[in-house]
């Protein structure tokens, strides 16, 4: 079997795990186990919790004492298990530690796999540049062929999802030892002069005012990103207590109407190295944040009817709003870092989106939506939290506009690009 189909085998398990539960969860935890949303904050906040300082760790692991295929495969084990257990929590508290630990053994394994994958073509003497993308577009394959599998297998609101996931990381668990050996680069280095030189690099990176503030709004867009992950699917849901709309497709299938996003999400990746050739990096992150206002605004005033045209192009907008943003702002990162300290620069960026942001979203949204927006019958006010989502990304957009200053360097991004 070719490098090129092993890779991507890998990709395509790794976020198909990833896929299994994200998107449907809320479902699962308001509809069948009707907890508080405030709880439910916290649990999308284990992603971020565990994205500060566990692929750090796993990192330095790998560097020094293990190679990072069977890294990547013992977490992947771990979570296995963990994820089998899921069905046996009888509390919202219960559900916050086990996903936490879930969280901790899957998080990490992201950057992981990206570096198996980075090994293993470079030892097949494969330009990384050309090869890594073709099989990275099968991840997002593989977390939108989870949600269908566990759409059309009505799944949704069921603990079933989480047996889905448990299976798909035990079979990339087992298959992970049989990768290309990836062995520990650093092995016998100066742990202590390591992080010493990473704390280094950190603060250089803050210290430069432009990229902090970057940063900065890096971790506000994504909270956004927390939102639509943690409230799409349930939204959908929530419209089967109208007799008028229970029946629609939208609401039998949720999971595959908000794949759309992903698939959009796909086409929108071939965009970006002409968008930033052509508008550069400040104009294409406002292009995202306005994707963002539009996301919410579209879901605040669509339904599976009538209104279903706004929920389908709120789900197409969706990848401009992703990829606009974190495949853009890494490329952005690693044309404005020195070429010493890119790796810490792309680390800091994933903990200020994935990590800070995630969980900032995550946690003031569960309260903000308690507080204001659930009925006394648990309902939901989904205009009215849509609607001050838009609100969220607009202000974000116009205080990006504003402070946020860069010259435009199309040689640059166009090398970057390429």
């Amino acid at each position: 079997m070719s490098i090129k189909i092993r890779l991507t085998v890998l990709s395509f398990l790794q976020f198909f795990i990833w896929g299994s539960w994200l998107i449907t969860i809320g479902a699962y935890w308001f509809q069948t186990k009707q907890w508080g949303g405030a709880e439910f904050g916290a649990i999308f906040s284990t992603m971020g919790f565990s994205a500060i300082f566990m692929p750090t760790v796993m990192g330095l692991i790998a560097d020094r004492f293990v190679n990072a295929e069977r890294l990547l495969g013992i977490s992947h084990l771990a979570g296995a298990v963990i994820l089998f257990l899921i069905p046996w929590v009888d509390s919202p508290g219960a559900m916050f530690l086990v996903m936490f630990i879930n969280m901790i053994f899957y998080m990490p394994t992201i950057s992981l796999a990206n570096t198996v994958s980075y090994s293993a073509l470079k030892r097949s003497g494969k330009d990384v540049i050309k090869y890594f993308p073709p099989i990275r577009v099968w991840g997002t394959i593989g977390f939108i062929a989870a949600m269908w599998v566990v759409s059309l297998t009505h799944l949704e609101k069921s603990a079933g999802q989480f047996y889905v996931a448990a299976a798909a990381s035990l079979l990339l668990g087992l298959y992970a030892f049989s990768l290309p050996p990836c062995p520990p680069p650093l092995k016998g280095a100066d742990n202590k002069e390591a992080g010493i030189q990473m704390g280094r690099a950190a603060f250089s990176l803050f210290r430069n005012r432009k990229m902090a503030l970057f940063f900065v709004f890096a971790m506000l867009l994504g909270a956004a990103l927390q939102l639509t992950n943690a409230y799409g699917d349930t939204f959908l849901h929530d419209f089967a207590r109208i007799d008028a709309y229970k029946d629609t497709i939208a609401v039998k299938y949720p999971a595959i109407i908000m794949s759309i996003s992903q698939i959009s999400e796909t086409l929108f990746i071939l965009a970006i190295p002409f968008m930033l050739h052509r508008f550069g990096i400040k104009k294409v992150m406002l292009f995202s944040m306005i994707a963002w206002v539009l996301r919410f605004g579209l879901f605040a005033y669509g339904n599976p009817a009538e209104g279903l045209w706004m929920i389908i192009l709120s789900c197409i907008i969706y990848g401009m709003a992703f990829d606009f943003f974190n495949i853009s702002g890494s490329l952005f990162v690693e044309t404005e870092s020195s070429e010493s300290i890119r790796a810490s620069a792309q680390g800091i960026f994933m903990m200020m989106t994935n990590g800070v942001g995630a969980v900032l979203g995550s946690m003031i949204s569960g309260v903000v939506i308690d507080q204001f927006f659930t009925y006394a019958d648990n309902s939901k006010n989904w205009q009215g939290i849509w609607l001050s989502f838009a609100l969220y990304a607009l202000v974000v957009a116009v205080a990006f506009a504003v402070f946020f200053r860069h010259q435009h360097r199309p040689q640059r991004l166009d090398v970057a690009s390429h």
